[in-house]
Protein backbone atom coordinates (compact mmCIF):
# COMPACT_ATOMS: atom_id res chain seq x y z
CA UNK A 1 0.00 0.00 0.00
CA UNK A 2 1.74 3.65 -0.68
CA UNK A 3 1.68 6.17 1.26
CA UNK A 4 -1.51 8.20 -0.39
CA UNK A 5 -3.77 5.37 0.20
CA UNK A 6 -2.46 5.14 3.79
CA UNK A 7 -3.79 8.76 4.22
CA UNK A 8 -6.69 8.38 2.10
CA UNK A 9 -7.51 5.24 4.56
CA UNK A 10 -6.67 7.60 7.48
CA UNK A 11 -8.83 10.67 6.60
CA UNK A 12 -11.93 8.38 5.45
CA UNK A 13 -11.95 6.08 8.82
CA UNK A 14 -11.67 9.49 10.56
CA UNK A 15 -14.55 11.04 8.94
CA UNK A 16 -16.47 7.69 9.43
CA UNK A 17 -16.02 8.10 13.09
CA UNK A 18 -16.80 11.85 12.48
CA UNK A 19 -20.37 10.66 11.23
CA UNK A 20 -20.79 8.11 13.29
CA UNK A 21 -19.96 10.12 16.84
CA UNK A 22 -21.94 13.32 15.89
CA UNK A 23 -25.42 11.63 16.03
CA UNK A 24 -24.88 10.06 19.16
CA UNK A 25 -23.57 12.57 21.27
CA UNK A 26 -24.21 16.25 19.88
CA UNK A 27 -26.78 18.12 22.09
CA UNK A 28 -27.69 20.12 18.96
CA UNK A 29 -30.76 18.55 17.74
CA UNK A 30 -34.01 20.25 16.57
CA UNK A 31 -37.16 17.43 17.76
CA UNK A 32 -40.13 18.25 15.61
CA UNK A 33 -41.89 15.39 17.37
CA UNK A 34 -42.01 12.68 15.86
CA UNK A 35 -38.89 13.68 13.88
CA UNK A 36 -35.46 14.61 14.67
CA UNK A 37 -32.19 16.32 13.16
CA UNK A 38 -28.88 17.13 14.73
CA UNK A 39 -27.31 19.60 13.41
CA UNK A 40 -23.75 18.67 11.18
CA UNK A 41 -24.75 14.68 11.34
CA UNK A 42 -23.74 14.98 7.88
CA UNK A 43 -21.00 16.98 7.21
CA UNK A 44 -18.55 14.16 7.69
CA UNK A 45 -20.64 12.26 4.19
CA UNK A 46 -20.39 15.83 2.70
CA UNK A 47 -16.73 16.46 3.40
CA UNK A 48 -15.74 12.73 1.91
CA UNK A 49 -18.08 13.81 -0.90
CA UNK A 50 -15.70 16.81 -2.01
CA UNK A 51 -12.51 14.30 -1.97
CA UNK A 52 -13.71 11.48 -3.80
CA UNK A 53 -16.57 8.89 -4.98
CA UNK A 54 -14.32 5.93 -3.05
CA UNK A 55 -14.16 7.67 -0.04
CA UNK A 56 -17.89 8.84 0.29
CA UNK A 57 -19.37 5.41 -0.93
CA UNK A 58 -16.76 4.22 2.31
CA UNK A 59 -18.13 6.89 4.89
CA UNK A 60 -21.89 6.47 4.10
CA UNK A 61 -21.21 2.59 4.28
CA UNK A 62 -19.05 2.50 7.45
CA UNK A 63 -21.69 5.32 9.02
CA UNK A 64 -24.22 2.92 8.48
CA UNK A 65 -22.21 0.19 9.85
CA UNK A 66 -22.23 2.44 12.91
CA UNK A 67 -26.06 3.21 12.85
CA UNK A 68 -26.27 -0.52 13.38
CA UNK A 69 -23.46 -1.20 15.86
CA UNK A 70 -24.74 1.31 17.95
CA UNK A 71 -28.19 -0.33 18.30
CA UNK A 72 -30.19 2.36 16.36
CA UNK A 73 -33.39 1.17 15.16
CA UNK A 74 -33.63 -0.52 11.56
CA UNK A 75 -35.32 2.51 10.00
CA UNK A 76 -32.81 4.86 10.98
CA UNK A 77 -29.84 2.08 9.72
CA UNK A 78 -31.82 2.43 6.82
CA UNK A 79 -32.37 6.01 5.89
CA UNK A 80 -28.64 6.04 7.00
CA UNK A 81 -27.84 3.40 4.23
CA UNK A 82 -29.55 5.84 2.15
CA UNK A 83 -26.74 8.28 2.21
CA UNK A 84 -24.92 5.88 0.27
CA UNK A 85 -27.29 7.20 -2.65
CA UNK A 86 -26.82 10.57 -2.49
CA UNK A 87 -23.08 10.90 -1.53
CA UNK A 88 -21.97 8.46 -4.47
CA UNK A 89 -24.01 10.52 -7.14
CA UNK A 90 -22.94 13.59 -5.46
CA UNK A 91 -18.83 12.42 -5.54
CA UNK A 92 -18.67 11.35 -8.91
CA UNK A 93 -20.59 14.42 -10.08
CA UNK A 94 -18.51 17.08 -8.51
CA UNK A 95 -15.21 14.52 -9.74
CA UNK A 96 -16.51 14.99 -13.13
CA UNK A 97 -17.25 18.90 -12.51
CA UNK A 98 -14.94 20.07 -9.73
CA UNK A 99 -15.66 23.94 -9.92
CA UNK A 100 -19.08 23.05 -9.12
CA UNK A 101 -18.63 24.45 -5.71
CA UNK A 102 -16.66 27.53 -6.91
CA UNK A 103 -19.49 29.70 -6.94
CA UNK A 104 -22.32 30.52 -4.47
CA UNK A 105 -25.18 30.05 -6.95
CA UNK A 106 -23.91 26.29 -8.91
CA UNK A 107 -23.04 25.21 -5.19
CA UNK A 108 -26.42 25.95 -3.94
CA UNK A 109 -28.35 24.58 -6.74
CA UNK A 110 -26.00 21.38 -6.57
CA UNK A 111 -26.59 20.82 -2.40
CA UNK A 112 -30.60 21.26 -3.55
CA UNK A 113 -29.97 18.57 -6.06
CA UNK A 114 -28.22 16.69 -3.71
CA UNK A 115 -30.82 17.43 -1.37
CA UNK A 116 -33.74 16.54 -3.10
CA UNK A 117 -32.54 13.12 -3.52
CA UNK A 118 -31.85 12.64 -0.03
CA UNK A 119 -35.15 13.28 0.88
CA UNK A 120 -36.54 11.55 -1.69
CA UNK A 121 -34.97 8.61 -0.90
CA UNK A 122 -35.44 8.83 3.23
CA UNK A 123 -38.89 9.08 2.43
CA UNK A 124 -39.23 5.91 0.16
CA UNK A 125 -37.14 3.90 3.05
CA UNK A 126 -40.02 5.43 5.48
CA UNK A 127 -42.79 4.32 3.65
CA UNK A 128 -42.90 0.53 4.13
CA UNK A 129 -42.69 0.97 8.10
CA UNK A 130 -45.31 3.42 8.76
CA UNK A 131 -47.74 1.52 6.32
CA UNK A 132 -46.65 -1.66 7.76
CA UNK A 133 -47.34 -0.32 11.17
CA UNK A 134 -43.54 -0.35 11.99
CA UNK A 135 -43.12 3.30 13.26
CA UNK A 136 -43.57 4.96 16.68
CA UNK A 137 -47.13 5.85 17.73
CA UNK A 138 -46.34 9.83 16.83
CA UNK A 139 -45.90 9.32 13.53
CA UNK A 140 -49.29 8.12 13.29
CA UNK A 141 -51.04 10.98 15.40
CA UNK A 142 -49.84 13.42 13.14
CA UNK A 143 -50.46 11.37 9.55
CA UNK A 144 -48.53 9.99 6.80
CA UNK A 145 -48.44 14.22 4.85
CA UNK A 146 -46.84 15.74 8.13
CA UNK A 147 -44.86 12.76 9.21
CA UNK A 148 -43.50 11.38 6.59
CA UNK A 149 -43.66 13.88 3.53
CA UNK A 150 -43.09 16.92 5.80
CA UNK A 151 -41.00 15.77 8.08
CA UNK A 152 -38.74 13.43 7.00
CA UNK A 153 -38.86 14.78 3.40
CA UNK A 154 -39.03 18.18 3.52
CA UNK A 155 -37.34 18.18 6.69
CA UNK A 156 -34.28 16.15 5.56
CA UNK A 157 -33.92 18.81 2.28
CA UNK A 158 -33.48 21.83 4.60
CA UNK A 159 -31.15 19.31 7.57
CA UNK A 160 -29.52 18.72 3.97
CA UNK A 161 -28.85 21.96 2.80
CA UNK A 162 -27.96 23.24 5.93
CA UNK A 163 -25.33 20.53 6.96
CA UNK A 164 -23.91 21.28 2.92
CA UNK A 165 -23.46 24.65 3.78
CA UNK A 166 -21.43 23.73 7.34
CA UNK A 167 -19.26 21.12 5.39
CA UNK A 168 -18.10 23.86 2.69
CA UNK A 169 -17.71 26.30 5.90
CA UNK A 170 -15.18 23.82 7.34
CA UNK A 171 -13.84 22.16 3.97
CA UNK A 172 -12.58 25.86 2.18
CA UNK A 173 -10.30 26.95 4.62
CA UNK A 174 -9.06 23.61 5.14
CA UNK A 175 -8.14 22.65 1.27
CA UNK A 176 -6.57 26.35 2.01
CA UNK A 177 -4.48 25.66 5.63
CA UNK A 178 -3.59 21.89 4.18
CA UNK A 179 -1.66 20.63 1.31
CA UNK A 180 -3.80 17.26 0.89
CA UNK A 181 -1.29 14.17 0.86
CA UNK A 182 -3.54 12.40 -2.41
CA UNK A 183 -6.11 13.62 -4.92
CA UNK A 184 -9.38 15.38 -3.89
CA UNK A 185 -12.26 16.20 -6.23
CA UNK A 186 -13.18 19.49 -5.00
CA UNK A 187 -9.94 21.89 -4.23
CA UNK A 188 -10.02 25.67 -2.86
CA UNK A 189 -6.61 26.32 -3.30
CA UNK A 190 -5.97 25.55 -7.11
Amino acid sequence: MNRNNSHSMVVSALLCAIGILIPIISPLKITLEPASFTLASHVAIFIAMFISPATAIFVAAGTTAGFFLAGFPLVIVLRAGMHLVFASAGAIYLKKYPDTLKSFKSSQVFSLAIALIHGISEVLIVMPFYFGNGMATAYYTKGFVVSVLLLVGVGTVIHSMVDFYLAQAIWKPVTRAIKMPFDVSVKYNA
